[in-house]
């Protein structure tokens, strides 16, 4: 076989994407905290406990993991109910903490990431509305403020709102998130609020340190039509695409948020994007269903053919990837792919996942696309939301009773990747060998 190897750029950033409340443990101030104590919100009952004892000190074996394999970033999320656990009140100590982490990122010789909000709140904001309350905004950008001004000095790409069109179907949709409602009128008020508070924290942040880049990271769905002739299904997915994929980053382009039957404009939030973060996990295909309003007259679903993740939830789509980076380079933004990985317990499906996956990112670097990093989801096994400890996602697993690690394969393929700044076929034989003819033809 002949050798060779797929480049990405020498400044190219390769990582792993992590959020507080899925590592850190014991986070027993905020909504999702109490959320897994009532009963039937968690799949199996799970409780995110310790969950990978990051706040007891093991993020320092799990960053020495990250930098040992070649990683040279991280993205990492600070846990707001810690910095402000009541209105009135700042933990100074926690943000000695966060810094001492990210201090110990920068001494690995890893670039952060900073999310400032990953989907769990403080008990006191969300007893007070959350994101339905009119001075959400408000409430969030003095929480920015505290926090950059700390830590300033050893960050200067922070992630404001981690997937702001999921919290907005989980909580106010599906009701699989706290507070659990399915109202779409009250889901167009958060949306109209979590547009705000980007644009506050945005503004806060560039006056506190000019020189920051600052974005959301947006999980990017594409959703085909289910039968191409149908002028149903391609209405459906378009206005699905629409409220999904297109809203948030368009209020941040031009100010103007468009709902399916209004129009709202906040000019503050024009021009609030530095870069635009991609998490992509999966596509699906749409199709009319007048007897579905609960899902908003559709039925979604995979392509028959698509090769499913052990629990369904996602399907191997990475021509569709690459579709989705093409609708990102619209933007005319740098782009990150702040997350993009899949539950896979055996570690089967995650080699040729991975690399599938990474092919369409160099493609579109190879045609001049500003793609400046990628994050996989995640470094270790965590608590995922509602799913609770049913779905592994790391590229270590953890024995969550004992907090032992081990090292999966993909663990390995990374690090061949990482370390040589792109895709050797010597890897891809190794770990994906059915990939080799479609991947080095010849």
């Amino acid at each position: 076989m002949a050798e060779a190897t797929f480049h990405f750029p020498s400044k190219f950033l390769f990582g792993a994407a992590t959020a507080s409340h899925q590592v850190e443990g014991n986070n027993t101030n905020n909504n999702w905290w109490a959320w897994e104590h009532e009963s039937g919100r968690i799949l199996n009952g799970d409780k995110s406990g310790l969950a990978c004892d990051w706040w007891g000190g093991r993020w320092k074996e799990d960053f020495d993991r990250a930098a040992d394999t070649g990683q040279n970033a991280h993205r990492l999320s600070i846990e707001w109910s810690r910095v402000q656990p009541t209105a009135d009140q700042w933990e100074l100590s926690v943000l000695d903490h966060y810094r001492e982490m990210i201090r110990g990122l920068l001494e690995r010789d890893m670039v952060p990431m900073v999310t400032l909000h990953h989907f769990s709140d403080p008990l006191w904001f969300s007893e007070l509305g959350g994101w339905e309350h009119p001075d959400a905004g408000v409430y969030f950008s003095n929480y920015v403020s505290k926090v950059v001004d700390a830590l300033h000095e050893y960050v200067s790409l922070w992630v404001t709102i981690n997937e702001p069109n999921v919290l907005v179907v989980g909580a106010y949709i599906l009701g699989d998130f706290p507070p659990g409602k399915r109202d779409f009128n009250t889901a167009q008020r958060v949306m109209y609020n979590l547009v705000q508070a980007h644009a506050s924290a945005y503004h806060v942040i560039h006056q506190l340190q000019p020189g920051a880049r600052v974005g959301i990271a947006l999980n990017y769905r594409p959703f085909q039509p289910a039968r191409s002739w149908s002028p149903l299904d391609r209405g459906m997915a378009g206005l699905l695409s629409n409220l999904f994929n297109e809203f948030f980053p368009r209020a941040f382009t031009t100010g103007k948020l468009r709902y399916p039957f209004t129009r709202k404009r906040i000019s503050a939030a024009a021009n609030t994007q530095d870069y635009l973060g991609i998490n992509y996990y999966s596509g699906e295909n749409v199709a009319f269903n007048l007897l579905r309003s609960e899902d908003l007259f559709t039925r979604r679903f995979y392509p028959p053919e698509a090769e499913l993740s052990e629990t369904g939830m996602i399907a191997n789509m990475p021509q569709e990837f690459f579709q989705g980076l093409k609708w990102a380079k619209r933007f005319n933004l740098p782009l990150f792919i702040t997350e993009n990985g899949v539950e896979d317990s055996a570690d089967r499906l995650r080699p040729r996942y991975l690399v599938q996956h990474l092919h369409q990112v160099w493609r579109t670097v190879n045609f001049n696309y500003p793609i400046e990093g990628y994050f996989h989801w995640t470094l270790v096994d965590n608590f995922e939301w509602e799913r609770g400890w049913t779905q592994r996602f790391g590229l270590w697993e953890l024995d969550v009773e004992t907090q032992a690690r081990r090292k999966r394969p993909s663990a390995d393929l990374y690090q061949a990747i990482c370390r040589t700044k792109g895709i050797p076929s010597q890897a891809v034989a190794e770990y994906a060998p059915e990939l080799l003819p479609q991947m080095y033809p010849g």
